[in-house]
């Protein structure tokens, strides 16, 4: 993600053919495209983290890159797009373009990787809070807890107890600007040894999820394509 909040495209390829192609179309999508021609010089460049997708055609090198991915300890991994003259599934890949690449099929093969990008960084992005709330836990005891931040695939708090992985708790959290607080229940992913511990979902009834999901929605600033998705 670039300092302007658009997503980052790592294309690699040496046909100019599918760079142009590619690129206008990321272009409408607003996304920043950084160009090379092999997989082996991209390698630099990805280690830095800053790639939500990639767009790799496929060469004898590229396998080593998806490698390098995979390997990688971050936790969001970019949207992995080969562009490939076989007919079958690259292992690894996210979408496949097959060649001949025209502006049909990438513009749809893009559209793809947009929306599986954009899942994505919802689900990662976490937005910071500070609320106090009371938590209960499976044998029905109270604790005091602190928010520290929230998101789509979990949320994350403070707090002077002691917990464990797979510890489960529930309780009501008013998000900042909402006009009624919402329920969750929530199971322990990690902890810390100064306080910290983070959570993924178990449970949220529908009206409150969509109370949640509205509220990331408001939430997101990331650059609007500029056509339809």
């Amino acid at each position: 993600m670039t300092s302007d909040m658009a997503f980052e495209c790592l294309l690699v390829s040496r046909d100019p053919s599918v760079v142009c192609t590619v690129q206008k179309l990321l272009g409408n999508l607003s996304v920043k495209t950084n160009i090379y021609l092999s997989a082996s010089k991209a390698a630099h460049h990805l280690s830095e983290g800053s790639t939500d997708l990639l767009v790799l055609d496929w060469e004898d090198d590229s396998a080593d890159l998806l490698q390098t991915i995979k390997k990688s300890g971050t936790r969001q991994k970019p949207t992995i797009v080969a562009v490939s003259s076989g007919a079958y599934a690259v292992p690894g890949v996210h979408v496949l373009l097959r060649r001949p690449v025209t502006e049909a099929s990438a513009g749809k093969s893009m559209k793809v990787a947009y929306s599986r990008m954009l899942y994505d960084y919802r689900r990662h992005t976490r937005y910071a809070l500070m609320s106090s709330v009371r938590a209960t836990d499976k044998n029905n005891r109270s604790f005091d807890i602190t928010i520290t931040d929230i998101g789509d695939g979990g949320v994350g708090f403070s707090s002077r107890e002691e917990w464990a992985i797979g510890d489960s708790l529930s309780f009501h959290l008013l998000l900042p600007g909402a006009n009624s607080p919402i329920h969750i229940e929530a199971r322990i992913q990690w902890v810390r040894s100064y306080g910290a511990a983070g959570c993924e979902y178990l449970c949220i009834p529908p009206v409150d999820l969509n109370i949640l999901h509205e509220w990331l929605r408001s939430k997101i600033q990331i650059k609007k394509p500029l056509v339809e998705i």
